[in-house]
């Protein structure tokens, strides 16, 4: 077997568990999970306290009340279907929480939002502790093997460990021994209820990523405690109300592969239960290379599911290549997109499993269908296409396939689009080594070739190209392309027109470097196209290179000229900024009039990706697999 230490069973209290990946929750569409080949699969949450403990909403259900259980036992049934331990998540909000009357926390005060927090009595500690326990009883009633419980990010439990929020005086107060007092009564009691032998796993967050956060050692300390009672440790690190904190908690490619290893590592040198590792375990290899240096014992997975939900089975088929790699994106979290555009940038059925089939259905007739452009959307139409049945001939103009993937694959803190790369050329070159497929690059299509092509279908997928706005100077300036493909042809110091995505990107790789880097943006946000939670660990980036990394906002570029750039501030004020070297990166535009073109040639036409309208992959990938779904 390639990877043996992943693929190895481990025993939790009486479970046996078959291999060492756990499916973490991340959102209730977990059906697809089950199926992955994971050992333990979390089938979503569980509030502990009705009315006084949810993230959500005042009235979210207790999932084992009486008419809830139902659903929670098909849960627990569902995960089992290929061989999972079925476990389920146990979480209170504490001081964030949607409530009917007042929130709970180690301290008393009173939210923004109005809502009264009250510092909690030992007979509140003792009622909610009661809470905790009743719901393993009850989880372990429904047919869960193990329980999850959520003892970190900033949520209650985390609340009284951390300094960061627990300011009491009296004896759950101060010292890692009495902020440690009130989570350990909640281990003992939910212990206490289901016995010595049923699993149960607890998170917590090994580093706040907040000043004034709990200290490794002191998390440490409470681990030594809690091993009494679990019997394994899930460590992450992160809060997720303090979006500074949660940015690393669903972290962006910003942040490394692996990123609390070595916290894991930490904590596991001092206990001696399992400790799995969560945070950007993205690739097979990764997480068998954590497990057979002895950094952790499991592996914990969620966005990476997200994104290929068969992980699991490829990897111990030794197909990783087939895996469908996570771009750590976020838009797959509701915070980061604030709900306006959730969903996952290469993997079409995720926040869509309603109407996107898990496996794309045969086609009742087999069509010729062309594919115009080898970009995210082309690719995907391509492999969808020709997965249903029909014959298909993808074309690209240029000499490989990848379309704008193939540059920001060459930009630094890039390796997860590298990798979708990597797996968009692997499965192309897989399907053309079967029939009914064929790829034609440096190969450019127009009209004439269409018609004389004659397809029953037509996919246009030829993208945008960069806009060079109308400034004097910047038609000789070096394009956002050329200085991403040879950035050490830019001198010392670099202006940069436009402050977008690509711009911002390209600005901390330079500075990154070395160089001195002024970015030049008409808004008033730093890459505005990018998601929150992306803009803040943006910001942070920068904030590390304040000496040579310098934004202007709502500043227009006059002009540009020989070793020089005129720009104009909010103020209307003139200035004059020397540089070696001006890169023009103010965005693209979709080629929409030469798609519109091809419109009419074809009995079925359809327009996708950036040529359609200039926007993410995610919008790419799944136009392309759409119109790719319904010939």
């Amino acid at each position: 077997m390639k990877y043996p230490h992943l693929f190895s069973p481990i025993k939790l209290g009486d479970v046996l568990v078959q291999n060492r990946i756990v499916a973490n929750p991340m959102s209730e569409h977990f059906e697809d999970r089950c199926l992955g080949g994971a050992g333990i699969v979390i089938c979503g949450h569980t509030i502990v306290e009705p009315g006084r403990s949810s993230w959500m909403s005042a009235d979210e259900p207790y999932v084992f009340s009486k008419y809830a259980r139902e659903e929670a036992v098909r849960r627990a049934r569902m995960a089992r279907q290929a061989g999972a331990v079925a476990s389920i998540e146990l979480a209170h909000a504490g001081l964030y929480a949607r409530t009917i009357d007042y929130a709970m926390g180690p301290d008393a005060f009173v939210r923004e939002d109005g809502v009264e927090v009250r510092a909690m009595t030992p007979d509140m500690m003792g009622r909610t502790a009661a809470c905790w326990a009743q719901a393993c009883v009850d989880a372990r009633r429904a047919g869960f093997d193990m329980v999850f419980l959520h003892f970190g990010h900033g949520w209650l439990i985390d609340q009284f460990l951390s300094p960061l929020f627990n300011h009491r005086t009296d004896a759950y107060g101060g010292s890692i021994e009495n902020r440690m007092r009130f989570p350990l009564q909640v281990l003992r009691a939910c212990r206490d209820a289901v016995g010595p032998r049923f699993p149960m796993e607890m998170r917590i967050s090994a580093d706040e990523c907040m000043p004034g956060g709990i200290e490794l050692t002191d998390v440490i300390a409470f681990c030594r405690e809690a091993e009494r009672y679990v019997t394994s440790i899930q460590v992450s690190c992160g809060l997720d109300i303090e979006h500074e904190a949660n940015v690393h908690t669903s972290a962006t490619n910003l942040d490394p592969h692996l990123l609390n290893a070595h916290l894991a590592r930490a904590i596991k040198a001092e206990i001696s239960v399992p400790v799995t590792l969560v945070g950007s375990v993205e690739t097979p290899e990764e997480a068998e290379r954590a497990i057979a240096e002895g950094t952790c014992d499991m592996v914990a997975l969620a966005r990476a599911l997200a994104a290929d939900p068969m992980w699991p089975a490829k990897a111990r088929a030794g197909r990783a290549a087939d895996i469908v790699p996570c771009l750590r994106c976020l838009q797959c979290y509701h915070i980061s997109t604030d709900r306006w555009n959730v969903g996952c940038s290469v993997n079409p059925r995720f926040a869509n499993e309603n109407f996107i089939p898990r496996e794309v259905e045969p086609a009742s007739r087999r069509k010729r269908v062309l594919v115009v452009g080898a970009g995210p959307a082309g690719c995907m139409a391509a492999i969808v296409a020709r997965e249903r049945g029909h014959e298909v001939v993808l074309t690209e103009r240029s000499g490989s396939v990848g379309g704008a993937v193939r540059l920001i694959a060459q930009e630094a803190h890039k390796e997860d689009a590298a990798r979708y790369l990597q797996y968009l050329r692997h499965r192309i070159d897989t399907l053309r080594q079967g029939d009914g497929f064929e790829l034609r690059l440096g190969y450019a299509v127009d009209t004439d070739m269409v018609r004389a092509m004659a397809p029953d279908a037509l996919i246009v997928a030829i993208g945008a190209e960069p806009f060079v706005p109308p400034v004097s100077g910047l038609d000789r300036a070096t394009g956002f392309a050329s200085a991403i493909e040879h950035p050490d042809a830019l001198g010392q110091r670099v202006v940069i027109v436009g402050g977008g995505t690509i711009g911002a990107e390209l600005a901390l790789e330079l500075a990154e470097t070395g160089r001195d880097v002024t970015v030049v943006e008409m808004g008033d946000t730093l890459a505005a196209q990018g998601n929150s939670l992306f803009r803040i660990v943006l910001r942070q980036m920068f904030e590390k290179h304040g000496e040579n990394l310098h934004v202007m906002l709502n500043t227009m570029c006059l002009a540009a000229g020989e070793g020089v750039v005129w720009v104009s501030g909010p103020d209307g004020g003139k200035r004059e900024l020397a540089c070696d070297d001006v890169v023009v990166a103010s965005g693209v535009r979709s080629r929409t009039v030469e798609a519109e073109s091809f419109v009419g040639l074809a009995p079925q036409t359809f327009i996708v990706g950036d040529c359609r309208r200039a926007r993410i992959i995610k919008d790419a990938v799944f136009e392309g697999y759409s119109a790719a779904a319904h010939l």
